[in-house]
């Protein structure tokens, strides 16, 4: 139970950065961003190469994934989604746009890194053995080094957020555009900033990720799935929302995959969430009215 228990935790806190970026975006600028997924495969890439091939510090990989990402998410918020909204008062038309990078980007990766799975050195070598100090346990370092980092990022988030100006104002247009913009927040300035922290976050996920489950091309999708299921179960737009949806996505994953096949543990999640969404659309931290 205790080691079923620790890989949720540890899988959680990482599927938790992957969904504070999609949270993000989709708090700030009513967008669902479908390419998240591939955004945190870019993030991996970077990492590999970076890391894994020219050999350079992790630290210095997580700042070029980070940094990789916040500039397409840049791009990609100031030239294709910041205009479509102000050019179209349909919300399919952004919906239509993420499901247009999202397939741009998965044909992009597979283009230029092909289909081969990639993975990169563990950060620590060794594997932690709970039998010497009573605990039924046996969990890689690795691992567990990740996993803190993962914490160490979400909690830095939860600060910025809170404490920092461009934090507070975002968390004001999250709660209302046109009173912020009354009181003077720049709408166009903290879509650009959010919309890069939040590919930022993907990317850095991305590069947590794949010294644990390496990468390749065709996981984006996947990844992406997994994000909106995180946010849903939390509260779409919602951080605590999505902080719980990872921990609890984590960890029935960690405990269906133990008792159950892997096949019939993702069918047994969907069906739930369909069943749960039923009775609770807003998820558990999101608010009936939106």
């Amino acid at each position: 139970m205790e080691q079923i228990l620790l890989n949720g935790l540890i899988t959680g806190a990482q599927y938790a950065l992957i969904a504070l970026g999609l949270t993000l975006i989709f708090s700030l600028m009513s967008i669902l961003n479908f390419a998240h997924g591939q955004m945190y495969v870019l993030g991996a890439f970077v990492t590999y190469y970076v890391y894994g091939k020219l050999g350079l510090p992790f630290i210095v990989a997580i700042i070029a994934s980070g940094l990789t990402l916040a500039l397409i998410g840049a791009i990609f918020e100031k030239y294709l989604f910041n205009t479509v909204l102000k050019r179209s008062v349909r919300e399919e038309s952004s919906m239509l746009l993420a499901a247009g990078t999202a397939f741009f980007l998965d044909s992009l990766i597979l283009i230029v890194f092909g289909e081969k799975q990639r993975s990169v050195p563990a950060l620590v070598d060794g594997v932690f053995f709970g039998e010497d100090y009573g605990i039924d346990l046996i969990i890689p370092y690795n691992r567990i080094v990740i996993g803190l980092i993962a914490i160490v990022l979400i909690v830095s988030f939860i600060l910025f957020m809170q404490y920092s100006k461009p934090g507070r104002a975002m968390r004001a247009l999250a709660q209302d555009k046109t009173a912020s913009q009354l009181m003077g927040v720049d709408l166009d300035k903290y879509s650009l900033f959010g919309f890069a922290l939040g590919a930022m976050l993907a990317g850095v996920a991305g590069s947590l990720l794949v010294t644990i489950t390496g990468v390749n091309s065709g996981i984006g999708g996947g990844i992406s799935i997994q994000a909106f299921t995180m946010i849903m179960i939390g509260g779409a737009g919602v951080i605590s929302g999505a902080i719980l949806g990872g921990f609890i996505l984590g960890l029935v994953e960690a405990f269906g995959l133990y008792y159950l096949p892997g096949d019939v543990t993702y069918l047994t999640i969907f069906v739930c969430l369909m069943i749960f969404l039923t009775l609770r659309p807003q998820g558990l931290m999101g608010k009936p009215w939106g």
